[in-house]
């Protein structure tokens, strides 16, 4: 699967301190939302935003993007598509703070539609705590991620061998426009939930008429975040359709900001 680029934006106010990825919808491209970045430069003036293309050619818009696959005939598509489209995302958003030599905590997804997907699922699995306190000696010692080694004791030693086998990190918010939660069609709630190594603040937006993906996900989304510990919040934009407007740009825009407010 190709390597992710797109059109980016420098912070408004000197080296950047944050960063705001965008993951736009089913058939656009990383242009549709980065002007959704010069609209919040004046809350975020220190913030770098960038939205990359999605990986692949969109098989409906030959002229646009996609995350994955979308035929709405098979239950487990945006399942299997999330899981497939995951580890290209988790690599770019790596490699955007490596270059912007940025902390794991200065990260924020913003997603529409499928992105909103694809925020939700990548987000919710980058692990926090431990792991920012690892990334955070590694970088004050110069040192690449092969050099560390953990040592545990007892619940140390539970520690050690959890998020050793799981080192990845944490975004510090997530805004999802427009989209829903993906689960497996036959899930496990437990096995589910244990697949859940971060909780970062969420808030959905969604219009209540959008015929596209029903404003019923945006509940369904945030009853399940709730089930599973993550703090979430919820917009419904009334007569809106499959879109974003500029009530939703606002409290996106006002949600980030508190955030990314701490991160220095």
């Amino acid at each position: 699967m190709a390597e992710l680029d797109g059109p980016r934006l420098e912070p408004r106010s000197g080296a950047a301190r944050q960063l705001v990825v965008f993951l736009h919808g089913y058939g656009a491209d990383g242009n549709d939302l980065i002007d959704i970045g010069r609209a919040w430069q004046g809350l975020m003036p220190h913030a770098a935003f960038v939205s990359p293309h999605a990986p692949e050619p969109c098989g409906q818009a030959p002229t646009g993007r996609q995350w994955f696959p979308l035929t709405f005939r098979d239950p487990n598509e945006r399942w299997t598509g999330v899981n497939k489209a995951a580890p290209v995302l988790e690599r770019f958003l790596d490699a955007e703070l490596k270059r912007r030599n940025l902390p794991p905590s200065a990260l924020a997804l913003v997603g529409f539609s499928q992105g909103t997907m694809m925020a939700l699922h990548v987000g919710l699995r980058r692990a926090v705590a431990l792991e920012r306190f690892l990334d955070a000696e590694l970088k004050r010692r110069n040192l690449p991620p092969s050099a560390l080694a953990l040592v545990g004791f007892s619940q140390g030693t539970m520690m050690a061998l959890h998020v050793g086998l799981r080192r990845a990190v944490a975004p510090v918010a997530i805004v999802g426009y427009s989209g829903l939660l993906a689960v497996p069609p036959d899930a496990n709630a437990e096995k589910f939930a244990a697949e859940i190594t971060s909780r970062p603040p969420v808030l959905l937006v969604h219009g209540d008429q959008d015929d596209l993906i029903p404003a019923q996900a945006l509940f369904h989304a945030a009853s399940g975040l709730a089930s599973l510990g993550v703090p979430v919040e919820w917009h419904l934009s009334a007569g809106i359709g499959h879109g974003i407007d500029q009530e939703g740009l606002r409290h996106g825009g006002e949600f980030l900001a508190r955030r990314l407010a701490g991160v220095r």
